[in-house]
């Protein structure tokens, strides 16, 4: 017998008084997700300095990564196995117990097992909201469900970094780690509240398979992290490391991805690859735009940063508008238009690398990009659900993200070996590097026409 909740009534909004307090907890706990992700980055060379753990900083932020992939496989296995409810409060108490640990630490070591203890609870919860929504939502709501998710990082991204250091400044920098838990617990309760009107079957027996796959999911999080590392290494010692946790990579990873996902068969498997190649073009493009920006065109930190907060408001938009337009004829549609929004974005990024073309299209361009991903990422994770029995959600939906998060960390690990491998990385470079997440996105424009099942 395979888990199962019996979704409520369908209801006809996002606030329905049935489903209100599960909407506003599952957006806050993403919300929370996200300015923690996203403040740490602030606050970490303060943490550094202050527990003398300039040694550790690199574990601070690989040991989280690589143990959420280990969490996200665990989450879908036991979210089929016995319903989410369990998986996400085990999610929301080891990432609070992990905030409080970091908040409170007197040593780097302390810090850096908080940071994996919180890590391990963020990939629980995250995986379990997605099957909450898939479970709890009827399917026409689904679409309006994600584009909040969208709205719910997007926030975070704009004020995120400035909350985080006005923070460190004026109540220190435990208070970053501290603070959220005061926002979690309630906003799982309001979750909790809505999961009590459901009928959870609990399943006899273990999905199959599901020892071999946590296995190879420990062998994905080593060469994640691994692969963290090496990106952050300057000379020789970069290559090898990035090649070796490459190789685990290409060895696990199609182990816990949907079979077929290699050539991209149609389907999940194509869904999940059109996620995993958009995020890798969008963070390449990312991380090189304020480096070409401050180097090549003299913008300050601030300038170049609020060139980035533009692609995350027309992200936001995006996601606004693909909730509210009608559902296509073609599932491929917003997948589709999403990525050659990407790739026609970030080509026109690309060449505002040659000085006789204005910053302004450039902008122009990564605003729409911008748009490209709000419109795909709701959509990819409506077909994931759309795409998978009730037995298989929590496993279909851990894939999405695992795709997401490991073609994500190759890209900026081989973006960060190529800044590594040069002193003053040149035109050529920033180029180069915007050109290959411009071929990742336009593969998957020509791969998106594969996300509908092959008929039976």
């Amino acid at each position: 017998m395979t888990a199962d909740l019996a979704p409520v009534t369908p209801a006809a909004r996002l606030y329905d008084p049935r489903l209100r307090a599960m909407t506003v907890g599952i957006v806050a706990l993403v919300s929370l997700l996200a300015f923690e992700a996203l403040a740490v980055g602030t606050a970490m060379p303060t943490v550094a300095r202050a527990l003398d753990g300039l040694a550790l900083y690199a574990l601070a932020f690989g040991g989280p990564f690589a143990v959420g992939v280990l969490a996200m496989v665990l989450s879908g296995i036991w979210c089929d196995a016995r319903g989410p409810r369990a998986a996400m409060w085990t999610g929301v108490v080891l990432f609070v117990a992990g905030l409080l640990l970091a908040g409170s630490a007197t040593a780097m070591g302390v810090l850096v097992v908080g940071r994996a203890v919180q890590g391990l609870g963020s990939g629980l919860l995250s995986v379990a909201l997605y099957v909450v929504v898939g479970q709890a939502y009827p399917e026409e709501l689904r679409r309006r469900v994600f584009a909040a998710f969208a709205a719910a990082w997007v926030v975070p991204s704009l004020v995120g970094p400035a909350v985080a250091g006005l923070i460190v400044e004026h109540l220190g920098w435990r208070w970053v780690f501290l603070a959220v838990p005061v926002v979690a617990v309630p906003a799982a309760l309001l979750v909790q509240s809505g999961l009590r009107t459901l009928d959870v079957r609990a399943a006899d027996r273990t999905p199959a398979g599901a020892v071999a796959r946590i296995g190879w999911a420990a062998a994905a999080g080593v060469s994640a992290a691994l692969l963290h590392h090496g990106g952050q290494q300057r000379g020789a010692l970069a290559v090898p490391l990035v090649v070796l946790a490459l190789v685990g990579l290409a060895c696990s990873a199609p182990r816990l991805l949907p079979p077929g996902f290699l050539r991209a068969a149609r389907g999940l498997p194509t869904v999940v690859g059109l996620r995993g190649l958009a995020s890798a073009a969008f963070v390449g493009a990312e991380v090189v735009i304020p480096l070409m920006l401050s180097r090549e065109r003299g913008f300050s930190p601030t300038a170049a940063g609020l060139v980035l907060s533009v692609g995350a408001l027309s992200w936001s938009l995006g996601s606004w508008l693909q909730g509210q337009l009608p559902s296509p004829r073609s599932s491929a549609t917003f997948p589709r238009v999403g990525l050659a929004c990407i790739t026609a974005g970030t080509a026109i990024v690309a060449v505002t690398v040659s000085p006789a073309v204005p910053v302004a299209l450039g902008v122009a361009g990564w605003a729409l990009a911008g748009a490209g991903m709000g419109l795909l990422y709701p959509s990819l994770s409506v077909l994931t659900l759309a795409l998978s029995a009730p037995g298989e959600q929590g496993r279909n939906s851990s894939s999405l993200q695992l795709g997401d998060s490991l073609l994500a960390a190759t890209a900026l690990a081989l973006t960060g070996a190529v800044l590594a491998a040069g002193a003053a990385p040149g035109p050529a470079d920033y180029a180069g590097m915007l050109a290959v997440a411009v071929g990742c996105a336009l593969l998957g424009t020509l791969l998106a026409g594969r996300v509908a099942a092959a008929p039976r």
